[in-house]
């Protein structure tokens, strides 16, 4: 399976093309628009916010509800739109408006400009903006409904907002009853003190996600290659998130400065099946899925638009200049553990279909039972007076 996106921040519309989808999936386009909704929620959220209410529009590859094979078009209106009609128009202008040329430190502005030789910076911006992230949800969401099928889930919940840090709950009607995604009632209520601070002085406050996937099919990815780990295949479109600048797999960071012995997960045996003490490794060891739950976490900067512009540089003129102001958010953490979950099962998606290739859904899941059933022998040889470890496959 394949995706992209297209489409620009105050463009027409955006778009997800999904390739690859087995036919016969249920999509549940009600489903996909509440992934949406979360996506706009959270507190710290901008002015934009209370313009847009995105649902998805599906175009192709889907018909009386189930995918048919073919590929998947899905659309997402951009109702600000028809105030930028002079500003992004497709075609050229009899008065165009004034070039951006402030740039604005930590964004893409500098960057792409040096890049693509753009001389208006709002070329760069309109694509850089994290407003191409309804695309990437609404394509999570047929990723979604496929892993539904062989009892794979996704969540997320916000562990971190500047300096208040919390502990996963995984406790979803909490969390979702949050305005900033966490399930801790207090430090909720520390976390939005923390953002209207920030809000207050003109600034911005990034933070720290984390993921879960429960019901992962083990064996997918691949430790005989290195564009094939799995583990690294999460960090590359975890870390493609507008405003990530890092993540880690179970407690990382922590486990380099411990011992191997305290760090690693001891293997058992129960109810002849494999199984560990303990899941350090977050779901992943060597580039595979191990059976345990994915865990992860990803790292969030502070928004770089500010009310209070750093100072910067004029893009024409060389000259110094404040940093452009444009309409933006306090904090996007809530909202950005969304987009990690479309953009982890987009990825466990594709891993799912490299192993158990096929065209339809029902093929897909019959695969997947029958793979299950042929990892866990252990008890039938057992009872059957074996039990040698070294006779398993």
């Amino acid at each position: 399976m394949r995706f992209l996106t297209a489409g620009e921040s105050h463009g027409q519309r955006l778009v997800a093309m999904l390739d690859g989808v087995p036919a016969g999936v249920p999509i549940d386009v009600a489903a996909i628009d509440r992934d949406l909704r979360r996506r706009q929620l959270g507190y710290g959220r901008g002015a934009r916010q209370r313009i847009e209410r995105d649902q998805v529009r599906i175009v192709g590859g889907v018909r009386h509800g189930r995918t048919t094979g073919g590929p998947i078009a899905l659309e997402i209106d951009n109702r600000d739109a028809p105030n930028w009609e002079r500003v992004m128009s497709v075609e050229p202008v009899i008065d165009p408006p004034a070039p951006v040329t402030r740039l604005r430190p930590g964004h893409a502005d500098l960057a792409g400009a040096l890049k693509f030789g753009h001389s208006d910076v709002r070329d760069v911006i309109e694509r850089s903006s994290a407003r191409e992230t309804a695309a990437r949800v609404a394509a999570g969401g047929v990723a979604k409904a496929l892993l539904a099928l062989v009892g794979t889930r996704v969540q997320s919940e916000v562990v971190a907002i500047g300096s208040v840090e919390s502990a996963p709950t995984w406790d979803e009607a909490a969390v979702e009853a949050s305005e900033v995604r966490s399930g801790d009632a207090r430090r909720s209520a520390e976390m939005i003190a923390a953002i209207a601070a920030a809000r207050d002085a003109g600034d911005t406050l990034g933070g720290m996600v984390a993921l879960r996937a429960t019901g992962v099919v083990p064996g997918l990815g691949s430790y005989a290659e290195w564009d094939r780990r799995l583990d690294g295949r999460i960090a590359q479109a975890l870390c493609s998130i507008q405003a990530a600048k890092g993540m880690e797999f179970g407690d990382a960071f922590a486990a380099a400065r411990e011992r191997g012995s305290a760090v690693h997960d001891p293997i058992v045996l129960e109810g002849g099946r494999f199984a560990r003490t303990r899941n350090r490794a977050g779901g992943l060891e060597g580039g595979v899925t191990n059976g345990n739950d994915i865990e992860c976490r990803v790292a969030f900067k502070p928004i770089s638009t500010l009310m209070k512009p750093l100072p910067s540089v004029d893009l024409a003129t060389g000259e110094a200049a404040p940093a452009h102001v444009e309409r933006s958010d306090v904090c996007v953490i809530p909202a950005a553990g969304v987009v990690a979950e479309a953009m982890l099962a987009i990825v466990l998606t594709e891993a799912l279909l490299e192993k158990f290739g096929t065209d339809d859904a029902e093929t897909l899941v019959a695969s997947v039972e029958r793979y299950r059933a042929r990892l866990h022998p252990l008890g039938k040889r057992q009872g059957q007076g074996g039990g040698d470890l070294t006779e398993m496959p």
